[in-house]
């Protein structure tokens, strides 16, 4: 009876375990599916040059005086002299924005001696955008007559970018193609479809912001020359193509 019993069990066993696949064999299907598909991912880029259409400066009033009050009084008037400027050039009031504004203790310092305060220093820096390039030498000049005496830096840009990131991106796209027909046909493929397609980068202002001299007043002649050149407008992108035979 119990070798009958026995042998009943070891049928059950030997069943179950034809039954159940091995754990490896599961995974197989999965491993296989990696390895269906011939694909390429590559990067490209298009590249357009467009004309400038707007600047941006950053200039400011540098005031010193014994007392902060002092400094800060002097500091506003000139600076309430520049924006009158400025709107009287042309330049919105929505373009004009403060930057900074700073007021620090000035100390003379002598060997031996504690630093000694000599009076304070007010900065008021503001950011403008001017929109019309054929004034902007103008404004520069009007700003610095009536009482700016920091120049910082200047940048050029591009009041709406679409166009030209447009035509950007179908010259990013066309790049990638044919560089996807190259290597399919290199490695003896053909482009089967294109799987994937994202896109990097974008319009920035170039060249990048120039540092401009710090000056004191500035001699009435023809308008400071200002040449905006051209922008570079750049978008990468990055395609995943399936290859077939």
């Amino acid at each position: 009876m119990k070798s009958s019993l026995r042998a009943a069990t070891l049928c059950v066993l030997m069943a179950a375990a034809v039954a159940a696949p091995p754990a490896f064999a599961q995974t197989a299907p999965a491993a296989d599916t990696m390895f269906r598909a011939t694909t390429l991912n590559l990067q490209a880029y298009g590249e357009v040059r467009a004309a400038p259409d707007i600047a941006t400066i950053s200039l400011g009033v540098m005031t010193e005086a014994k007392t902060a009050s002092e400094a800060m009084q002097a500091n506003a008037t000139r600076m309430t002299q520049v924006i009158a400027a400025l709107r009287r050039a042309g330049v919105a009031e929505r373009d004009i924005q403060t930057s900074g504004l700073n007021l620090n203790p000035q100390y003379v310092y002598e060997q031996n001696v504690a630093p000694r305060l000599s009076g304070y220093q007010a900065t008021n820096q503001v950011s403008i955008t001017v929109r019309d390039l054929k004034k902007l030498g103008a404004a520069v000049d009007a700003t610095v007559e009536a009482g700016a005496n920091q120049v910082n830096s200047i940048s050029f840009g591009l009041n709406d970018p679409t166009a030209a990131e447009n035509a950007a991106r179908e010259a990013a796209v066309k790049a990638l193609g044919a560089k996807a027909d190259l290597y399919a046909r290199a490695t003896g493929y053909r482009i089967g479809r294109l799987v994937s397609l994202s896109e990097g980068g974008g319009y920035s202002p170039s060249p990048p912001p120039m540092p401009m001299v710090s000056m004191a007043r500035m001699e009435k002649a023809d308008s400071t020359p200002v040449s905006p050149g051209e922008l570079r407008v750049r978008i990468d992108v990055s395609g995943l193509y399936e290859l077939t035979r």
